[in-house]
């Protein structure tokens, strides 16, 4: 049994402790230890996540399986179009992996963004990532490769399209 709900800023603290074992688990066979940690402490600070909701600047849905976060997306306008939106996070504890919560969380996104009137979600994934062909499955397709600087480091990622 699971809930989604909407993510407050009280929820940024609940949402740093979860993505840390999924960043590791995901990020520690595509990229050295420096290049995932630098990155999870750029995305994943207390303030960066408060900002992001309290701003509006991303929307984060937050799955609970009983009363445990298990996992989390988050989606917004793209900076530059704002009739794009994007799914910047979709990720789920590794021991819950293959329990459908991803799909739930991305159906939701769907239906949320759809209800917005928006046609177009984006998002982007390493190109090494084991999750492209979920993404994949789920309707998204490859539109153009990105390499993306992120302080030291960089990106290797697919920007996959899905048409709602």
């Amino acid at each position: 049994m699971f809930t989604i709900r909407k993510a407050t800023p009280n929820d940024a603290a609940i949402l740093q402790q979860v993505a840390k074992p999924i960043w590791w688990h995901t990020y520690l066979p595509l990229l050295t230890e420096d290049h995932v940690a630098y990155m999870f402490n750029e995305r994943y600070s207390i303030k960066e996540l408060t900002e992001q909701i309290e701003q509006s600047i991303q929307t984060y849905l937050l799955l609970f399986e009983d009363s445990e976060l298990v996992a989390f997306a988050s989606y917004g306008p793209r900076e530059d179009d704002p009739q794009v939106y994007k799914l910047h996070k979709l990720y789920c504890l590794p021991s819950t992996q293959g329990k459908g919560y991803g799909k739930a969380l991305i159906n939701e996104v769907f239906k949320n963004v759809a209800a917005l009137g928006i046609k177009t979600l984006e998002l982007n994934v390493n190109r090494y990532n084991k999750s492209c062909g979920f993404y994949e499955k789920m309707g998204f397709t490859v539109a153009y490769e990105e390499d993306i600087p992120i302080g030291p480091y960089w990106m290797n990622d697919y920007v996959m399209r899905k048409e709602l």
